[in-house]
């Protein structure tokens, strides 16, 4: 059996890129199967004015550049936040292998709170899924961000 890497680190360099443009620390990485890191992202949604341009969903598009495929069977997204209804279904299109997250979002979040994406009948895909990796680091960052500009 392979030895386990965390690639949270990475997507929480990227969280910490997206707050110093101004924008929401989220950030995201995605993985081969053979475990690099082949695409990374911080959310960009006021730079590019458009509100897709969260950190998954900019994640998964440069993987899927990468692998020259709709579909990234295999791979592992790891991402600061607990994804929303739109990236969860974008993880879901994908085809996201499994899916590694910090810190839980109830107001939000479309995975284990709100709209709990993975477990509609409809969803055709549903990711391994693990919660909780640099949560406590993850969230800081969010508490911090927001506290600065209320």
């Amino acid at each position: 059996m392979a030895e386990f890497t965390s690639h949270m680190q990475a997507a929480l360099d990227e969280a910490r890129a997206a707050a110093s443009r101004g924008e929401v620390p989220v950030g995201a990485v995605v993985t081969d199967p053979a475990g690099r890191i082949i695409a990374r992202a911080g959310n960009r949604t006021r730079e590019m004015h458009d509100p897709t341009a969260h950190a998954e969903i900019l994640a998964i598009r440069a993987a899927c550049r990468a692998a020259g495929s709709e579909r990234l069977p295999g791979h592992r997204l790891w991402v600061t936040l607990e994804p929303c209804p739109m990236c969860a279904a974008a993880i879901s299109a994908a085809r996201i292998a499994t899916l590694y997250y910090g810190a839980d979002d109830p107001r939000m979040g479309g995975v284990r709170h709100g709209a709990r994406v993975f477990e509609h009948p409809q969803c055709h895909h549903r990711p391994e899924i693990h919660d909780g990796i640099a949560a406590t680091e993850s969230r800081t960052l969010l508490t911090e961000f927001f506290k600065d500009r209320r």
